[in-house]
């Protein structure tokens, strides 16, 4: 099986909701409840599995949930074999994603600049155009 054949982006596919489903119904208290499985790489052989792991919190939460998942992976494994009919149930490593705290954050420094920006514009007398006036409204409220 070739690596991004349709048969392999199906199968990450369902491995994927599985594992989302076995992590939020995990009992395990180091598991934060803001968990998201971002994407699942399994390998042609289906022996393997990269699961990226996204967490909101800070640096202690990730680390956590990041023991709590190594301890769990087991559990999930065997709801894996459960849940999907495969040749062979992958090992599962997960791998801590950064991505959506990344992004929050370049929104929140944009919103800084942007907002910076329209207040110079002000200063300067200068006239915001429409769609300026209206970003700055939805600041307000």
């Amino acid at each position: 099986m070739r690596k991004n054949s349709n048969k392999n982006r199906r199968i990450n596919g369902e491995v994927q909701k599985v594992i989302s489903e076995a992590i939020r119904y995990s009992k395990d208290p180091r598991i934060s409840p803001f968990t998201s499985v971002m994407d699942v790489e399994v390998a042609p052989d289906l022996k393997t599995c990269k699961v990226w792991v996204t967490v909101m919190g800070n640096e202690e939460d990730r680390a956590r949930t990041s023991e709590g998942l190594k301890s769990a992976a087991g559990y999930i494994r065997s709801t894996l074999a459960k849940e999907l009919n495969m040749r062979y149930t992958p090992e599962l490593r997960f791998i801590m994603d950064d991505s959506i705290e990344y992004a929050i954050n370049m929104s929140k420094k944009i919103d800084e600049v942007t907002a910076k920006d329209n207040e110079a514009r002000l200063k300067r007398g200068e006239d915001l155009t429409e769609e300026d006036s209206s970003l700055e409204e939805q600041e307000d409220e």
